[in-house]
């Protein structure tokens, strides 16, 4: 099976390379995972006693945003309005480069994540979810007798 060095579309290409790679490793979108160029942005990282989780969602108000913790999965679901003129005006929209309009992100948590400690706020456009560890998996010392 032989391929032209330079295919027509390098951008086909390359998601087709990415979900190969995926396949190959069975890498999942996770909290480790590969998924990129979703809506909104995320940076996730975690501390012994918490997982956090920053959504970079701009425009948005809280009212428009829903979280939910359920099975293991996060989800972050909203929708962001359009701010182009309506058709019927005699603007013109030369570049919309902007995402408008329903999106969803989903996560898996680790085991120890708990569904009951999990607190989201939003504000200046950033959107930071803590999700606790369970006390259960706190490492903690021990005393000797």
């Amino acid at each position: 099976m032989y391929r032209s060095l330079f295919p027509r579309d390098m951008v086909a290409e390359m998601d087709r390379l990415q979900r190969e790679m995926q396949q190959a490793f069975d890498l999942s979108p996770s909290i480790r995972g590969l998924a990129r160029n979703g809506y909104p942005a995320l940076n996730v990282g975690g501390t012994p006693s918490a997982i956090e989780i920053y959504a970079f969602a701009p425009g948005l108000e809280p009212a428009s945003l829903e979280v939910h913790l359920e099975r293991g999965l996060l989800s972050i679901a909203g929708e962001r309005k359009s701010s182009l003129p309506q058709a019927d005006s005699k603007a013109a929209v030369h570049i919309n480069e902007r995402f408008a309009g329903r999106f969803r992100r989903a996560l898996s948590m680790p085991e120890d994540a708990d569904p009951d400690g999990v607190e989201a706020r939003l504000r200046d456009g950033v959107l930071h979810i803590t999700v606790r560890r369970k006390a259960s998996a706190q490492p903690r010392r021990i005393t000797v007798q």
